[in-house]
């Protein structure tokens, strides 16, 4: 598995003209490793994890992934069984009307049309064993849960349908200090068990520190340096990177 992305464009259409987000990114994520968009808000990080499971669509540039060049929407198909997010915000990704069992079912019964109800019972109870939570809620709904609860619930909802790359937008930043702990170590220990590919999307150094292999550091829509995490925290190119983790670790 390779994801790769060579010159990305992609912009939005407002009152005064066309604002660019991402400008001429390139970047590739190898398979097994955890790679981190890292930068402030506004830099577009946001924009290429939409990009990339297909919410939104390029202006121009190429995008593959497992040696597939990804143009439309049979194209994007592909893309998301094999590809799967984990939002920001816990209390809204989740819809409170449902209980978790039906949560967790309804990705396999569109992605998975193959699987039998035995299959798919399996994969929920395996999968909840695998995030940390007791079966008792499945019977739950997202209100009756607490904020890492819920996050759990989302990690596990997004492996569900078996995916080769997951992608984390800012999962730990809704949360307390110390639940952002707590799912950092799932995270890793998911990346070992599984050996599925991450790509982490957070502002924040100390986060990024502890989880990333691959750094790529964001400003304005492009990448201004990326490299090993150890080898860009003690030895930074850029002069914008610098400028970060000095203000920020200090």
């Amino acid at each position: 598995m390779k994801l790769e992305v060579k010159n990305i464009c992609k912009g939005f259409e407002e009152d005064q003209g066309t604002r660019i987000v991402l400008d001429n990114i390139s970047f590739n994520v190898k398979e097994g490793e955890i790679v981190t968009l890292l930068g402030p808000s506004g830099c577009g990080k946001t924009t290429i994890s939409r990009v990339l499971i297909g919410l939104e669509r390029l202006f121009s540039g190429v995008y593959s992934f497992c040696g597939k060049e990804i143009k439309n929407k049979e194209d994007y198909s592909f893309i998301r069984k094999n590809m799967q997010i984990v939002f920001q915000d816990p209390f809204l990704s989740i819809d409170p009307t449902m209980k978790m069992k039906d949560v967790l079912e309804e990705p396999m019964l569109h992605l998975r049309k193959d699987w039998n109800k035995e299959k798919r019972r399996e994969k929920i109870e395996n999968l909840m064993e695998l995030v940390g939570l007791d079966k008792i809620y499945l019977e739950s709904k997202s209100k009756e849960m607490s904020g890492g609860q819920r996050q759990r619930i989302g990690i596990a909802r997004a492996l569900i349908v078996e995916p080769k790359v997951l992608i984390c937008d800012e999962c730990v930043s809704a949360l307390d200090i110390s639940i952002q702990a707590q799912i950092l170590n799932l995270l890793l220990k998911i990346k070992t068990e599984l050996g599925i590919t991450i790509i982490f999307i957070s502002h924040d150094f100390a986060v990024v520190k502890y989880i990333a292999d691959t750094i790529a550091v964001m400003k304005d829509g492009k990448i201004c340096e990326k490299s090993k995490s150890e080898e860009l925290f003690e030895k930074p190119k850029n002069d914008y990177t610098k400028y970060l983790i000095d203000s920020t670790l200090m």
